[in-house]
């Protein structure tokens, strides 16, 4: 075998990656908005989940972000990173394994500043016992498990 024919397979497999990262998203959304279209600022600043409304929204890297006041928006505008869930808001807990699964709004926690979301109630039982070390695991996968 030449090393033709092994570079064009090499070449293939290659963008093959390439397209299958292209598929997934870099922030999940779901309902056509990130976190199901929930005010991810609301979690700071209410400590709690709150939808966002469709007439205050920003798109911001790929996704639209739902508001549920201006105020919220504005702040969101100001500093996005400081806001936006970690991980492109997948799931923390899978991220932890290595994989990209959506998230359930309800399901969440902010730990030093950030705020993580969880898949389901169940996942988010498991998580909360120990978020350091899921964290730990979380930042090691991410955001190459958007490719798998």
């Amino acid at each position: 075998m030449t090393l033709r024919p092994i570079l064009s397979v090499l070449a293939a497999l290659l963008m093959m990656t390439a397209v299958a990262r292209a598929d997934m998203p870099m922030f999940y959304s779901s309902k056509g908005a990130a976190i199901g279209g929930y005010d991810t600022v609301a979690y700071f600043t209410a400590g709690k989940a709150q939808r966002g409304r469709s007439d205050i929204a920003v798109m911001w890297k790929g996704a639209m972000w739902l508001f549920s006041n201006r105020r919220n928006r504005d702040i969101f505008e100001a500093n996005p990173r400081a806001y936006a869930p970690q991980y492109g808001g997948y799931c923390a807990y899978a991220m932890s394994k290595g994989r990209a699964l959506g998230t359930d709004p309800e399901s969440w926690k902010i730990v030093d500043g950030k705020l993580y979301l969880i898949h389901n109630r169940t996942n988010m039982k498991v998580w909360v016992r120990n978020p350091p070390q899921y964290i730990v695991l979380s930042d090691g996968n991410w955001p190459e498990a958007l490719g798998h």
